[in-house]
């Protein structure tokens, strides 16, 4: 543990007390001449490779930050800080296994299913759409995109699904007028809920609102930055893809 007896910002004296930390009730003090805030009896936590392993699981569940700071007993600082080299790690091609094959054979099992999901950014009014494919015969998510709904983010959307998909795969849709112009006619399919042929990407669609609690349709967990909002759906589907490889 270590006395701090000046300010740790500035090397001044010149302090006085200043309330106390409402988690821990330290006595909290304030440098009166650079304003810094800090407790006199400072002790650093190191985080231990299994709690980081724990909160790596929590982040793929529906928990809160607050919820999992209160679980391993961190700071938000540090969560925040270990959240963002989380979501730098997990890769735009989300673990999955992409068919390597050009053979026509391969190609004409190979079909892939699309959706939006709607959810939103620091409030309500800032509509953020999830499009989301997936491979239908092995249920992982292959491209994801997050945008408005417009036909240009459906060709944002489109530019990161992977070229062997793009080529030769059948994509099935409920029919949003997006798609018209983006997905090759000839290998595109319209189908209605009844067909059962989006049955896996509307699950998938499901299951995020159900482990991310940034896409909880009523949430106080919402995302107050959008690259924060992308990270944590980037991370969850890597993990889910990992899940299903393990499976």
């Amino acid at each position: 543990m270590e006395i701090r007896t000046s300010c740790p910002e500035c090397g001044s004296v010149n302090c006085k007390k200043n309330g106390h930390i409402h988690c821990n009730g330290k006595q909290n003090n304030l440098c009166n001449d650079c304003g810094r805030q800090f407790v006199a009896e400072f002790e650093q936590r190191i985080v231990s490779d299994d709690d980081r392993n724990r909160v790596k699981r929590l982040l793929a569940e529906r928990v809160s930050l607050r919820g999992i700071c209160r679980v391993i007993g961190v700071g938000m600082k540090w969560l925040m800080g270990f959240i963002e080299e989380c979501y730098n790690e997990a890769p735009e091609d989300l673990h999955a296994r992409v068919p390597e094959s050009a053979s026509p054979v391969v190609f004409r099992r190979v079909k892939a299913e699309a959706d939006e999901l709607l959810s939103f950014v620091q409030n309500k009014a800032n509509k953020q759409w999830l499009w989301l494919a997936i491979d239908a015969n092995t249920s992982e998510a292959i491209a994801y995109y997050v945008g408005d709904r417009s036909k240009d983010s459906a060709r944002a959307f489109w530019d990161k699904i992977p070229p062997v998909y793009q080529e030769s795969a059948t994509f099935f849709t409920d029919g949003y007028a997006g798609y018209k112009g983006v997905i090759p006619e000839a290998r595109h399919r319209v189908v209605t809920k009844a067909s059962r042929l989006t049955n896996h990407v509307e699950r998938l669609n499901c299951t995020l609102r159900q482990r991310v609690s940034r896409l909880v349709r009523s949430t106080l967990s919402f995302s107050k930055k959008l690259e924060n909002h992308i990270g944590a759906i980037r991370y969850f589907l890597c993990q889910y893809n990992l899940e299903l490889i393990r499976a």
